[in-house]
């Protein structure tokens, strides 16, 4: 393997997972969940919004603990790192940085709008203008309904951009069972969106 092949695979396998303040903590843990067991090397932002709604939807006070108390003891993981959300000093905030790609899940309105017009003002939007500028892939998974026009607006200049916009809107055609088995449906397709597989949810048909 060349040292270029070996800075590709290494970028490839690092991913940012930046989690707002909407609904849907859930979504954000299993997402790292696949991410990690896929054999990402994750950086996770959080926001002080986010972090309050994980206290009231979950029994964690804290995302490190919530994403790590998901994952196999003894399993072959990649790695957690934790980065917080006025430190810019972290290496996504940077465009050197080569991370392979991003998401964004959920994603509130407010920090949507700051996306779409780069009112970098913390980390997670300073990270997903990075993705942006440098052509790598960005997932925004908003979590909002209904929409206002505003909403709308930002979603199309993302798009636009290049960014995947994905709208957490679980399917049922897979007769989920239970709460977990719908944020799955939504985390394994945001993970295959950034270019990471996962058999959580199976290909239709098969």
């Amino acid at each position: 393997m060349t040292a270029q092949e070996t800075s590709d695979s290494r970028k490839n396998r690092r991913a940012v997972l930046g989690i707002s303040g909407a609904s849907g903590s859930v979504y954000a843990l299993r997402l790292a969940k696949i991410l990690l067991e896929a054999g990402a090397e994750l950086y996770c932002i959080p926001t002080d919004a986010a972090k309050k709604i994980l206290a009231q939807e979950t029994p964690f006070t804290d995302f490190e603990s919530a994403i790590t108390s998901q994952l196999g003891k003894g399993a072959a993981l990649g790695t957690l790192r934790m980065c917080g959300i006025g430190d810019f000093g972290e290496p996504p905030a940077s465009g050197s940085f080569r991370f392979g790609a991003m998401a964004v899940l959920p994603c509130s309105m407010n920090t949507l709008g700051k996306i779409a017009n780069s009112a970098a003002d913390n980390l997670l939007v300073r990270a997903a203008e990075v993705a942006l500028k440098e052509r790598r892939r960005l997932v925004v998974c908003p979590r909002e309904t209904p929409l206002a026009l505003s909403h709308i607006e930002n979603m199309r200049s993302l798009f636009l951009a290049g960014a995947v916009v994905m709208p957490a809107c679980p399917a049922f055609y897979g007769k989920p069972e239970s709460v977990l088995d719908l944020a799955d449906f939504i985390a394994a397709r945001a993970a295959a969106a950034m270019g990471f597989e996962s058999e959580t949810v199976k290909e239709w048909g098969l």
